[in-house]
Parts: structure tokens; sequence; C-alpha cells
């Protein structure tokens, strides 16, 4: 398939609209001019954040038959054009085109999940008479929008993630403006195309690209924007809830995920589901195996076989079909993953494989023998790269995992229920996969995390109630 370069609109409001000024979006494997996209101004935020005021009211007047209706035209959209939407995702991104459908079958599940959620927006009867002297009331209440939220997206599941915002937010009735990550905004005007071929009504959904420290203090503190729904970094997830002011936030701000595998686990499925974990998407993920705690008796069987299945690992052209990873999302961000590693390596740490960089690609990498006040050790890498350790004492793997200041989701190996038990009581993380890594989700399941992980619950149920109030009603008779 060839870029049909030209120079892409931003959805304003219901409007497709383009500027003089423009940004380049290239793809991170050879730097080559994808296409543009519009370099939007405060004031074209601001004029936006107008228009949604009236698009707030719209969408809230919706019956929920037409929600639904409108959500599942987009996804038949985006189901017919699989292929399109996987090459974008592909091009301006780091994912393989493999790994990049099964993005889009992901987003077209999202979006059928929203327009079921639709339905189910209820609420309860009140019992008023329980407390002495409200005899005489009865009432209930249920579920209003909040009104325009604000969305502000990442670059690693450019189009999932940005329908994990909007199908809930059309589904509970509000407006949303997407600010797109600048590395990849292709995708998320795809997904806006899915929903004004729907029938979306106008001023309901715009998708606004343009560079965050320009357009997104306007977003992210204008008092009509009533929730801001945030996926990205711990950094920008605080700065955000300094400047935002009285609203509601929702935030996923990632992680340094562990993984236990005890002496009674099937090393072949750890093993297995940790390259998965670890590798996949460049290691870019929020889910990343990034540390793993392999049982002293397992420890060395565990580790020759997952340096062998790293080399098996095959980087190379995204658009190839046995191209297992791609880049990084830049060589900047290459270095840097390049630069931690080397900092871990100067200080003890051992490397058994992978370790080297080629412009924006960096090989799958496993190191041993970290020192657990490492940046690498503390922090999120995002990048591919797994960190092992050995253990004796299954108390002590529990608290070593928790030893970061992450915690979003964790996975543990065993037959031993009693121990699984144990883990899930203990371990600090917004999900637990037993018998699984770190790096599963589905997105229909409530999903975030614990300390700095985030705020609040992704998950198309739980970002439905993030995005709505509840009303109460009483009357009194």
């Amino acid at each position: 398939m060839k870029t049909q370069f030209g120079g892409q609109k931003m959805y304003a409001a219901g409007k497709w609209a383009d500027r003089e000024r423009v940004i380049e979006v290239r793809d991170p494997q050879d730097n080559q001019l994808v296409d543009t996209v519009p370099a939007a101004s405060v004031d074209d935020m601001l004029q936006c954040i107008e228009e949604a005021k009236e698009g707030a009211k719209t969408a809230a007047s919706m019956p929920v038959h037409e929600r639904m209706a409108v959500i599942n035209k987009a996804a038949d959209h985006i189901e017919t054009n699989l292929e399109e939407y996987a090459y974008t995702i592909s091009r301006e991104g780091s994912k393989t085109i493999r790994e990049a459908r099964g993005e889009v079958y992901r987003c077209i599940q999202t979006l059928r999940i929203s327009a079921e959620e639709a339905r189910r927006i209820q609420g309860e009867t009140i019992s008023f008479d329980q407390q002495p002297g409200s005899e005489n009331r009865v009432g209930y209440y249920y579920h209003v929008p909040v009104g325009i939220i604000g969305a502000i997206t990442p670059f690693n599941d450019p189009l999932n993630l940005v329908a994990h915002k909007v199908g809930p937010a059309v589904a509970s009735g509000n407006a949303i403006i997407v600010k797109p990550a600048t590395a990849t905004p292709l995708s998320a005007l795809l997904l806006a195309e899915a929903f004004a071929q729907a029938g979306l009504p106008p001023k309901v959904l715009s998708v606004i690209t343009g560079y965050g420290n320009e357009i997104g203090d306007a977003l992210v503190t204008h008092p009509a924007v009533r929730m801001i729904s945030f996926t990205g970094g711990l950094e920008a997830g605080e700065e955000i809830t300094r400047k935002a002011g009285l609203k509601k936030i929702s935030m996923e701000l990632g992680s340094n995920s562990p993984v236990i595998v005890l002496e009674d686990a099937d090393l072949a499925e750890a093993i297995e589901a940790s390259i998965s974990g670890a590798f996949s998407a460049a290691g870019q993920n929020c889910l990343s195996v990034q540390r793993i705690y392999i049982h002293d008796s397992r420890i060395d069987s565990f580790q020759e076989g997952l340096v062998a299945r790293t080399k098996q690992y095959t980087v190379g052209d995204k658009q190839s079909e046995l191209t297992d990873m791609g880049p990084l999302i830049s060589e900047k961000e290459a270095i840097r993953v390049e630069d931690t590693v080397e900092e871990a390596i100067s200080r003890g740490a051992v490397l058994l494989e992978g370790g080297k960089r080629d412009g924006a690609f960096y090989t799958p990498t496993v190191l041993t023998n970290v020192p657990e006040d490492c940046k690498i050790a503390k922090e999120e890498i995002f990048g591919p790269v797994v960190l092992l350790y050995p253990f004796e004492d299954f108390e002590t793997a529990i608290e070593k995992a928790n030893n970061v200041r992450f915690g979003l989701q964790a996975g543990i190996f065993t037959n031993d229920v009693r121990k699984a038990h144990q883990a899930i009581e203990r371990m600090d993380v917004g999900g637990i996969m037993i018998n699984d890594s770190s790096d599963y989700r589905i997105d229909a399941m409530p999903f975030g995390g614990m300390k700095n992980s985030g705020l609040g619950r992704e998950g198309i149920k739980c970002s439905i109630k993030e995005m709505t109030e509840p009303k109460v009603v009483c009357y009194k008779l």
C-alpha cells in the first residue's frame, strides 16, 4: 500500500479544517514523510471548546438507541477499512503490521462494547424512608453526562486508546475534544472519519492536532471542560493535575510491571508470555513486563530459555509479516533507552542479550544482576528491556515486586492456589494475571493502577461511570 501524501485536515467540531502551519508525521523506521497535519493554535482550541458547548447539549439529548447506532456504524466503517487503518497505525508509529491489525480488531471491540454499555447506564431507587421523618418520600438517582471531556492520548496505541475515550464519551452523551499524540495523529483522524461517516452530530467530537506545549493548557484549564482523560507519562500527568482546576480527572500514567515465576511454574508458558509482554510494540506499552523474579531453583533454566527465545525475535521492517518488532517511536527515544541500559551496566548489571541500537531500532535486551536502585529498576523504561532477578523466599519476591512507585498490573506463574491468593492480596497493583504476564487486558475490564500508575479506571463500563454524574431525584408525597 502506498502512502497518499497530501496533507490531512483536523476534525474541528464536526468540520474538516486545515491550517497554513503544519506538523510533519514521519515514519520512525526510516524518517520518511508520511503526511502532514495542521498545527492548531490556542485560538483554534478555544473556538473548538465554544463549539463543544453546543455539542454537549446535542449529545446529551441523543436517545440511547441513536448513540448505539452511531457507535456501531463507526465500528462497521473501521471493520470495512481494516487494512487502511492497520497500515496507518504501522506507518506512523512503532507497531508491526501484525500488531497494528490486532489494535484495529481491539478498537472495533472497544466501540461495540461502548454501544452495548450505552443501554446499561442505569440508576437505582433510594429508600428515603430509612431515615425517620422521611416516610413520605420516594425517589431515585440516575446518571447524567459531565458535559465536555478533554482527552489527551499517547502514541503507542494511537487508535484504540483514542477509542477508549471517544466510545464511552459518545455512549454516555458527552462532547469530547481529543488532542492526539503529535507523533501519531493520523489514526485518531481516521477514527474521527469513522464517526463522521456514521452520522455523529456536528460539534460532539473534535480531533485537534497540534503541539501539546502550545494548545494543551487551553484544553486542560478551560472551565467549560469538565473532565480530563489523560494517558501518558507521570510527569505530564502531575503537571495536568496542578493546572486543571476543579474538574474530574482520569489518568493512566504507566508502570514498571513485575512478573513472579515460582518453582512449580510451567516454564515454557512463562517464557513465551514474558517475551511477548516485554517486547511487543518495542516495549512501548504501559503493561510491558519489565522485571521478572524467578525462584532460585528455576533461574538457570528460565534465563537460558528466555535468552534463546529473545535471540529468535525478529527485528526489522514493520510492514513485513515476518517481523516481530519494529523501531521505537523515534531515535531520541532509542538513545534514551540505550543510555539507561548503559547506566545499569556501568553499575554492575550483566547484559545477557541485546543492548544494540541502530537509529530508532533497539534490540530486545535482557539484563541480570541489576542494582535495585538503578533508574531502569525503579522507573518505566518504555522500551524493549527486561530485568531478571532470582529469589529464594516468596515473601521477599512480593516485597521487591512492590518496591517501585508504580502499580498498574503484575503477573504470577504458579499452580499453587494458596500462593496465587497471597499475591492477589499483597501485590499493590490494579490488576494481577495468574499464569500470564502483566501484559494482558481485555477492553471490557476495569483498567488502571495504584500509587503513581494513575487515577480512576478505564475499561468501557468504568469509563462511562467516570464520564457521568449521579443526579438524585426525591419526591415528597
